[in-house]
């Protein structure tokens, strides 16, 4: 059994919440999960409850960025050479896009 976790407010989180999903939409949320930082159970709680999820820069987040940003490239490669478009792809370039735009200097 895990051990019982406090919300930011102060509130015991021993309730549990599963569902099912495809090897790739797994493989949707691991990346968007990587790319931003948190847990995966913070991840999915700020977005079932759509609340902002905010990417805070460190070594984990640039290391997932790197990794993400040589994946698209091999996609686009691959693109180039007369293969379709992959909705996936599109789905991690959008992500990467608005981490990116959050990092803009005002």
């Amino acid at each position: 059994m895990s051990a019982k976790n406090l919300d930011n407010y102060n509130r015991w989180r021993n309730k549990t919440v599963a569902f099912r999903v495809s090897p790739e939409e797994d493989k949707q949320i691991e990346t968007a999960v990587q790319l931003t930082g948190l847990t995966k159970q913070d991840y999915i709680i700020r977005r079932l409850l759509n609340r902002d999820v905010v990417v805070q820069g460190n070594p984990r987040v640039y290391k997932a960025l790197r990794d993400q940003f040589a994946a698209v490239l091999d996609e686009l490669r691959r693109i180039e050479a007369g293969d379709g478009v992959n909705e996936e792809l599109l789905d991690t370039i959008n992500i990467i896009a608005s981490i990116m735009d959050g990092m803009k200097e005002d």
